[in-house]
């Protein structure tokens, strides 16, 4: 039996991002995933460390790798619409549970239990999905920052939406994360790389 289960996850390239905003650079889901899945694992690694706390970061890696892929379905609904009330947000929150049944019936049956837990919470796993969406948050953070470097004012005010809401989480692993590593985000590459001297002419 024939299924189409990763041919649909590989379409995850051709959802565009932040589509009410201009953008200086467009970002699709494919690559928001994957610095999602870096920054969940670098966090685990954190609490891990730092926090004294037994994560599984490669866990973590994986649930956000799947965290948006039923936007191949949905597509990339804009915050402003997604979180207009609570009613909005129980109604797509139930879509977005369909589209998530709808990509797992794609698969053999063999293959579908070892895919529903990073489609769906586990009750053990509640932290890591925190993490996350932490992760999740953060990525929006730096592509606001990454936004504002280069002169676009578009997205001033989802910075301050995003910094707020990432605060609200309460998450002790992400605040040490901002405070050693995203003033980083803000350099340039001769910044980042310390080659700050002149090129020679």
């Amino acid at each position: 039996m024939e299924s189409n289960f990763y041919a649909m996850i590989s379409r995850m390239k051709y959802i565009e991002r932040w589509s009410l905003m201009r953008n200086s650079r467009p970002e699709n889901v494919s690559e928001h995933t994957l610095e999602v899945s870096i920054l969940a694992h670098a966090l685990a690694v954190i609490g891990n460390k730092r926090l004294k706390k037994n994560l599984n970061g490669e866990r973590a890696a994986l649930i956000a790798l799947f965290h948006d892929s039923t936007e191949i379905i949905t597509g990339d609904m804009p915050t402003p619409i997604k979180y207009y009330n609570r009613n909005m947000q129980t109604a797509f929150k139930e879509i977005e549970g369909e589209a998530a049944k709808r990509l797992l019936q794609m698969l053999p049956k063999d293959l579908k239990e070892e895919y529903e837990t990073l489609f769906f919470q586990k009750e053990e796993e509640v932290y890591l999905w925190k993490l996350v969406k932490a992760a999740d948050k953060l990525s929006a953070l730096i592509k606001c920052i990454q936004e504002e470097k280069v002169g676009n004012t578009e997205f001033a005010s989802a910075k301050e939406s995003i910094s707020k809401a990432i605060e609200e989480l309460g998450v002790e692993e992400v605040n040490i994360f901002m405070e050693e590593f995203l003033a980083s985000y803000y350099r340039n590459l001769d910044e980042l790389t310390g080659d700050t001297e002149e090129s020679p002419r």
